[in-house]
């Protein structure tokens, strides 16, 4: 024999301290609303008591909560009977029958009754209930002013009594008119000077502006979309500026940009946290933002019918500007020297035990080694771009002057990212580079640039695209290399490109770890400080590098 002792234990605690309290409310409300325990008298009675020593957001927090159960009408009645933002949003999160809602309604209050207005999943019945007190919720109530209360003439009323309008029988005796009421209403005498010194003074007041506030900064709100992805409900922002954007458009100019996370989540459905927002609307909400969301379904027949989520400022941790707006390269460069030893010892390690130079090691270990020393490799491969870009933003960076072979070097990199292309299921073209030019620029930061560039574009292609790569020279002092985008990025203008920051479909080995948007800017500077550029078309990147001239004005080809 097995029982519930949960109800005992909730009401054993001890809830004469605040923390006491909180903690209290929410376990029985989570009892009631979970069907464990009844919501008699004694249990909705013990709410009552705890109300008054739970802070109002705990309690909005605990009728938010009631979406994740099927809380019984008594206490949703118990929730409507609080604060207007508690009841709000406990009458939008509870999920009851046409029936329990149409009983439910008369006990509403108009605030309640218009919380249950915006929702959307109501049936036609309750809709129909709601209609029926629209004459009550929307009326508004007229209270005459003093001065507007008609004079009463005793003497004619005496001879010839007018009928009392129904429900007054029993007013009050007439107001008794002041000496200024009486000279407006001709009782007494008119003084002209009077109504002209009040006139001039209502003139007066009228011509001060009242005093602007500056609107408070929005570091914060909450969403809900449909379907489709567009905003249809929002909390602690303006409403203008958000209702009708599409959080899944890629569509530039429409007010919203995503990062891939959200595009990922929103085709399986799933959710996201810290996603890359950026809005072009009004002051207050536009720039850039970081949001979280889970998907919604129906509750009857499953089908999804959005997303719901919050919204916040990024933190400084999470801004993705490059890190020339960091402002500490020096203190980056130290960071970056500290996690590239553990990270080389780490990967060193997991590299003895798969090649067994330490002794035998079953299978299973050895494949585990294998993934951890190609994490390893990722995470190196970040830190190296991270300290290259703290050089490029501290003046530190190093070239030498160098001859580099661009055909050989272009081959070379080509190989080494054929194993990626394999991952990829796609393949790295290079067309023939007979007579190509030579470069005058420092070998290693060519080979880096070239090679970050084109590991980036084969870790966004997909099964059987091909990446391109050729080499044109004028005969000037400048040679450009040329690759194609893969379908992922050839639909995306050069805006959203370079804010792109890591997309949750390119988590495979390779793939910048920094995301997109960071390789290609960081790319950006290094060509610039190789005496360079790099240039986005619509279907193509173009580097541009300096060309090695000898003296005849020929280029120096190997």
């Amino acid at each position: 024999m097995r029982f519930d002792d949960s109800l005992k234990t909730v009401l054993a605690a001890d809830a004469t301290t605040a923390f006491g309290a909180q903690a209290t409310f929410r376990q029985l409300a989570d009892l009631i609303a979970r069907g464990r325990v009844a919501a008699d008298e004694e249990t909705l009675g013990r709410l009552r008591l705890l109300r008054d020593q739970v802070p109002v957001n705990v309690r909005a927090a605990v009728a938010r909560s009631l979406a994740l159960g099927q809380p019984p009408e008594a206490l949703i009645a118990l929730f409507a009977e609080d604060e207007p933002g508690v009841a709000s949003a406990a009458l939008r999160a509870a999920r009851l029958s046409s029936a329990q809602w149409i009983s439910l309604i008369p006990q509403l209050g108009p605030s309640g009754r218009a919380a249950l207005r915006r929702r959307e999943d109501l049936g036609t019945d309750v809709e129909r209930a709601l209609a029926s007190f629209g004459s009550t919720d929307f009326t508004l109530a007229y209270t005459p002013a003093p001065s507007a209360i008609p004079v009463v003439d005793e003497a004619r009323d005496a001879a010839d009594p007018a009928p009392a309008a129904p429900g007054l029988e029993n007013a009050a005796d007439p107001v008794e008119l002041s000496a200024t009421d009486r000279q407006l209403t001709g009782t007494g005498g008119f003084d002209i000077a009077e109504l002209v010194d009040r006139i001039a003074n209502f003139q007066q007041q009228r011509a001060v502006p009242a005093p602007v506030t500056a609107a408070p900064a929005i570091d914060h709100f909450r969403f809900q979309t449909d379907a489709d992805g567009t905003i249809r409900w929002t909390d602690g922002a303006p409403r203008g500026a958000l209702i009708g954007l599409r959080l899944v458009s890629n569509q530039a100019g429409e007010g919203a940009q995503v990062d891939g996370i959200v595009l990922g989540a929103f085709r399986g459905r799933t959710g996201f946290t810290n996603a890359r927002l950026v809005l072009d609307g009004g002051e207050r909400v536009a720039g850039e933002w970081r949001i979280s969301g889970v998907p919604l379904f129906d509750p009857a027949g499953g089908q999804f019918i959005g997303y719901q989520g919050a919204a916040h400022r990024p933190r400084i941790d999470q801004t993705a500007a490059p890190v020339a707006d960091r402002g500490n390269a020096e203190g980056l460069r130290r960071l970056v020297h500290e996690l590239r030893t553990p990270t080389n010892a780490i990967a060193g390690f997991s590299e003895l035990i798969e090649t067994q130079l330490l002794g035998p090691v079953a299978p299973p270990y050895r494949e585990r080694a294998a993934a951890i020393r190609v994490l390893a490799a990722d995470l190196v491969a970040a830190i190296e771009d991270l300290d290259l870009a703290a050089r490029i933003e501290g003046h530190a960076l190093e070239l030498r002057p160098d001859v580099v072979d661009l055909g050989r070097l272009l081959q070379r990199i080509t190989a080494d990212v054929q194993g990626l292309a394999a991952l990829r299921d796609c393949t790295v073209d290079l067309a023939p580079i007979d007579g190509t030019p030579a470069l005058a620029c420092d070998e290693r930061a060519t080979e880096r640039l070239l090679g970050r560039l084109i590991a980036t574009l084969v870790s966004a292609a997909q099964g059987g695209e091909v990446i391109a790569v050729s080499v044109s020279w004028n005969g000037l002092a400048e040679a450009s290399v040329s690759m194609t985008y893969p379908q992922a990025l050839a639909s995306l203008p050069a805006d959203r490109l370079l804010n792109l920051d890591v997309e949750g479909e390119s988590q495979m080995p390779g793939a910048p770890l920094l995301g997109t948007g960071f390789a290609l800017r960081l790319s950006f500077s290094l060509a610039s400080q190789l005496g360079g550029r790099l240039t986005l078309a619509p279907d193509h990147v173009t580097v541009t590098l300096p060309a090695a001239i000898g003296a005849m004005g020929q280029a120096i080809a190997n």
